[in-house]
């Protein structure tokens, strides 16, 4: 009897564990020059935080950088290489960088919130490139950001190619450690009461 309510608790807590059918996925990056490619010895260092919601259909863009050698000239996301946390990809976002980003300077820090429904959150050659279609972009760039093949990228006047970039990924959501504790927990209990 024990057992079943045990097994009943466990999965009580999997359901509530469950993620609604909008979900938010955040992704992160840490900025440097050893990152780029080819890699630089530049000082600076920075994060990227990316937020994206797939019911609304919004990405949040959360950067900050401090130490560059030059000012900034551009920041956005290139999308896709063929191997995850290496390559060179084309640029997914706005051109020559999100709407409000610091250019011009060598430390700072942005957070914009872009509407994916619309063409304007796209770099032109990216969307075409997936069919003219915002939600065939949007879906491209949520796959590369799950598969580790999507970068935020910082490009100063000394490093045109970028001086500091990261490969964004994703931060495992606190449903998934609730539902694998419950898992643990009875496959704990399992264990035991076969001992016994």
């Amino acid at each position: 009897m024990k057992l079943n309510i045990l097994v009943a608790g466990c999965l009580f807590t999997a359901a509530v564990a469950m993620p609604a059918a909008a979900e938010t996925i955040i992704y992160t990056a840490e900025l440097n020059g050893l990152s780029e490619e080819p890699s630089n010895m530049s000082p600076a260092l920075g994060t990227a935080t990316v937020t994206i919601d797939t019911e609304l259909r919004t990405m949040r863009v959360e950067e900050s950088f401090s130490g560059l050698l030059a000012e900034t000239t551009a920041s956005h996301i290139h999308c896709c290489t063929s191997v995850p946390n290496t390559g060179l990809a084309g640029v997914a976002t706005p051109m020559p960088a999100f709407p409000g980003f610091p250019l011009g300077v060598t430390a700072g820090s942005h957070d914009q919130t872009l509407d994916m429904n619309v063409d304007s959150s796209y770099n032109p050659p990216f969307l075409a490139a997936n069919g003219g279609s915002a939600v065939n972009a949007f879906n491209t760039l949520v796959a590369g950001l799950d598969s580790g093949t999507a970068y935020a990228n910082i490009h100063t006047s000394e490093f045109p190619g970028g001086e500091i970039r990261g490969f964004l990924a994703p931060i495992p959501e606190p449903e998934s450690y609730a539902m694998l504790l419950g898992g643990l927990g009875l496959l704990s209990v399992m264990v035991r009461r076969r001992r016994v």
